[in-house]
C-alpha cells in the first residue's frame, strides 16, 4: 500500500518550465511541491530574449517574479533542494532527498533542463551564455554585423553558416582541425565570402566572459567578438530514466503532445525535452505540462 500522498503533484525543477507549470496546476487548485536546487543552465546569461513582455530581462529576474507570482497560490509549495531518487508506488511516486526526507504525489513532472558539456578549451566556460552563443535568435541581434565566428564542422558547420549569415556578413567557421566540409559546402561558403579556419584552438581572450579574440596553437590569433557553438549535453538529472522514461536519439526525454513521457504518470518539459531552447518554450511546455497534469486528474478522480 502507498503511504499517506500529500500532494497531488510534485514539480522537480523550478525554472521557467517547472513554475509554468506549478502556475497552471496551483490556478487549478492542485496541492504542488515543486523542488529546485537553484541551478538553472542559463544562471550566467545577462539577457533573455524573445519573450514577449520580458524582452531584455535578465534571466534570474524572470525566474524571481514568476516564483513570486506563483507563490501567490496557497496550495503550491517550494523546497530548495535536489530530488537524487523516485520510485513508484502503488498509485503514486515517491521522491527523495539527500538526507533522506521523502515525499510523495500522485504525478511527477521533470523540468529539470541540461548540462552543457563544455570544450577543453581556456576562456569558454566563462565566455558561454554571455560572448559564447548557443542561439541566434536569443542572442543573434544583439551582436548582428559584429565580427562572428562558428565552431563546428561538416554538414553541422555548413547549416550554422547558412543560419548565422542572416545577423552577420563578417563571418568565419573554425573548424578547430582539418576540416569535413564537403567540396560543395567550401566553394558554396567562400562564394558568400565565409572563411574556414583550420587552425587547432589553444584558448579564447576573454574579460568577464566577453570574448576579443580566439589563440591558436599556431601562434597566431584572430579577433572575434562573438562565436556560436552547439555543444553536446547530458540530461542534467537522470532520475527519469531510472523510472523507465525513454530518451530519443538526440539524448532529450520522449513525451508526446500532452508532454507525458514512456512512464504513465510522469510528465516532461523545457530544455530536457526539446532542442528549442529559449524561455518563451519552456514557459509554453510547462503551461501545457500544468494543464494536461490536471485534465488526468480529473478524469481518474471524478
Amino acid at each position: 500500500m502507498d503511504t499517506a500522498i500529500k500532494h497531488d503533484v510534485i514539480i522537480v525543477g523550478g525554472s521557467y518550465a517547472g513554475l509554468a507549470a506549478g502556475l497552471a496546476l496551483g490556478r487549478a487548485l492542485r496541492k504542488v511541491l515543486v523542488i529546485d536546487s537553484g541551478e538553472s543552465s542559463n544562471r550566467q546569461t545577462p539577457h533573455s530574449h524573445n519573450f514577449l513582455t520580458q524582452d531584455g530581462t535578465a534571466p534570474a529576474a524572470i525566474a524571481s517574479i514568476a516564483r513570486q507570482q506563483v507563490s501567490a497560490y496557497t496550495t503550491v509549495s517550494f523546497l530548495n533542494d535536489r530530488v537524487v531518487s523516485a520510485k513508484k508506488l502503488d498509485s503514486s511516486f515517491e521522491v527523495s532527498m539527500p538526507f533522506g526526507e521523502s515525499f510523495t504525489a500522485k504525478k511527477l513532472v521533470f523540468a529539470t533542463g541540461i548540462v552543457d558539456l563544455m570544450p577543453d578549451i581556456p576562456g569558454f566556460a566563462e565566455c558561454w551564455g554571455k560572448s559564447v552563443l548557443h542561439c541566434p535568435y536569443c542572442h543573434g541581434y544583439e551582436v548582428r554585423g559584429q565580427k562572428t565566428g562558428i565552431l563546428a564542422n561538416g554538414d553541422s558547420g555548413y547549416e550554422f553558416c547558412m543560419l548565422i549569415a542572416n545577423w552577420t556578413s563578417d563571418l568565419t567557421l573554425f573548424t578547430n582541425g582539418n576540416s569535413t566540409l564537403t567540396h560543395e559546402q567550401t566553394a558554396r561558403l567562400h562564394n558568400h565570402k565565409i572563411n574556414i579556419v583550420e587552425d587547432q584552438i589553444l584558448k579564447l581572450d576573454q574579460t568577464n566572459g566577453y570574448l576579443s579574440s580566439i589563440q591558436f596553437k599556431t601562434g597566431r590569433a584572430e579577433l572575434v567578438t562573438a562565436l556560436y557553438a552547439r555543444l553536446p549535453f547530458q540530461q542534467h538529472c537522470d532520475i527519469p530514466q531510472q523510472l523507465g522514461c525513454e530518451l530519443g536519439e538526440e539524448g532529450y526525454i520522449k513525451v508526446d503532445a500532452a508532454q507525458k513521457t514512456s512512464v504513465s504518470g510522469v510528465y516532461a518539459c523545457g530544455d530536457n525535452v526539446t532542442r528549442m531552447r529559449t524561455v518563451a518554450n519552456a514557459v509554453s511546455m510547462g503551461t501545457t505540462t500544468g494543464l494536461m497534469v490536471n485534465k488526468e486528474l480529473v478524469e481518474e478522480e471524478f
